[in-house]
């Protein structure tokens, strides 16, 4: 009975701290749940009312997990290729594989290719929003120092001479949608593993 009565509150203690991560922005996003709940716990749209209620899009898709797959390519080892339309960064291994990483992309009218390098990694990046990006979202900061509250998360890869990034996300449950301004996002547990294979001046393949 005291079992029961301790795995009951460590349920609650989890539901009620997942549902304080949730931002309001949050709010509009395509629903990414993809997983069956717990026993006796409700998935719902808006804030939850009580600890067996848990709001959507709070996981990521297993199939945005990072793993090695197989991969043929004439790109060497160590080029990042971005499929945006399959949501997906591959981190060329050689030998016909490839470390494979979910992505969040560009929303429509914001999609863009190219063939760059990367000319700067950072950890915990600050972040200075484009003119072009204040123009469309005047209520903006217009600096913001790194840290967990940073949009652009905990590392950024620079992508050559563009406005445009690799970098992690404070709305992990945007992996595998079209959100963005351009960047592409991962989870910040992706993009940590990413910085640490990535060298200075690799090539970057935005398909």
């Amino acid at each position: 009975m005291i079992g029961m009565k301790t795995a009951g509150k460590g349920l609650l203690a989890l539901l009620i701290g997942l549902s304080s991560l949730l931002p309001a922005s949050a709010q509009g996003l395509q629903q990414g749940w993809r997983f069956a709940p717990p026993p006796g716990v409700t998935i719902v749209q808006g804030k939850p009312r009580h600890a067996l209620q848990l709001q959507a899009n709070t996981q990521v898709n297993p199939v945005y997990l990072r793993q090695v797959v197989q991969y043929p390519t004439g790109e060497r080892s160590g080029t990042i290729v971005v499929d945006t339309r399959a949501h997906f960064l591959y981190f060329v291994l050689g030998d016909g594989r490839a470390l494979r990483y979910g992505i969040g992309v560009a929303k429509t009218g914001f999609e863009w290719s190219g063939t760059h390098r990367v000319t700067r990694k950072a950890e915990w990046p600050s972040w200075t929003p484009p003119a072009e990006m204040l123009r469309r979202r005047p209520d903006l900061p217009r600096h913001m120092s790194g840290g967990p509250d940073n949009p652009l998360g905990a590392r950024a890869l620079y992508i050559g001479s563009t406005l445009y990034r690799i970098h992690g996300t404070t709305e992990p449950w945007s992996i595998g949608q079209n959100v963005s301004s351009g960047c592409i996002r991962m989870t910040n547990a992706d993009v940590i593993d990413l910085y640490g294979r990535v060298k200075l001046n690799s090539k970057v393949v935005v398909l």
